[in-house]
């Protein structure tokens, strides 16, 4: 207990301790530790079925795990891949779900503001297009200020250069924010351009972590290349 209380006061937004998750006889997490500091943007590369989304929903209390501990929020913030925006609602009320309407409505507005949708409270999700539906999900993750935010391929549906929209958009408002971030992508160059650590997950643990800006970025993205096992040439 004094350990994790420590690691509170030093920063951290989830430590995570030999946690393990399988089902019937096959482990999908084995014994995986991780620590995600405050205001750290972390990307999650892996083979499908290495346990990737596995571990983010483990973190996001939404599957339970066999063995280990996950020291972060009891409610942390999730933007899926679906925007899961409630069709019937306006954008006020989608990013407000759960909040009274009294102390939502500023709430939802400064957020929307925030991800450049002003003026558009009322409106409804159907109006929307991808990229504005994602921005509208953003707002709804970080209206509570959450210590922890977990991003499960939130820009794969959308077009390349609404995905570099989104890419500046989530840095500056992590920057802002503060929240410690897991980003699980299958994108080794969305990887790069987002996020300050990049770890690589095979079996089950973590297999590789990489710093941003320690090398330059084309060495980086061929050692990460490797770790999955594409080789240069099919890549290229």
């Amino acid at each position: 207990m004094a350990a994790q209380q420590q690691e509170r006061r030093q920063g951290a937004a989830v430590v995570v301790r030999g946690l393990v998750r399988q089902y019937g006889g096959r482990v999908v997490v084995d014994k995986l530790d991780l620590r995600i500091d405050a205001g750290e943007f972390v990307a999650l590369l892996g083979e499908s079925g290495c346990g990737k989304t596995t571990l983010l929903r483990a973190l996001a209390g939404l599957d339970q795990i066999d063995a280990g501990h996950v020291d972060g929020p009891a409610q942390p913030a999730v933007v899926f891949q679906e925007h899961r925006l409630m069709p019937w609602m306006s954008l006020w009320r989608n990013v407000a779900l759960g909040i009274s309407d009294k102390t939502g409505l500023p709430l939802a507005q400064a957020a929307l503001s925030e991800v450049g949708l002003a003026g558009r409270e009322e409106d409804l999700p159907r109006n929307l297009s991808g990229g504005q539906a994602s921005r509208v999900s953003l707002a709804r993750a970080l209206v509570r200020e959450p210590r922890l935010m977990l991003l499960d391929e939130p820009f794969a549906a959308l077009d390349a250069l609404t995905r570099i929209k989104m890419h500046a958009l989530v840095r500056e408002l992590v920057a802002r924010h503060r929240p410690g971030v897991l980003l699980v992508t299958h994108d080794v160059d969305e990887a790069i351009a987002i996020a300050d650590r990049i770890l690589v997950m095979r079996a089950g643990r973590i297999a590789a972590s990489y710093h941003v800006g320690a090398q330059e970025a084309g060495t980086l993205r061929a050692s990460l290349l490797q770790e999955l096992g594409v080789h240069a040439a099919a890549a290229a």
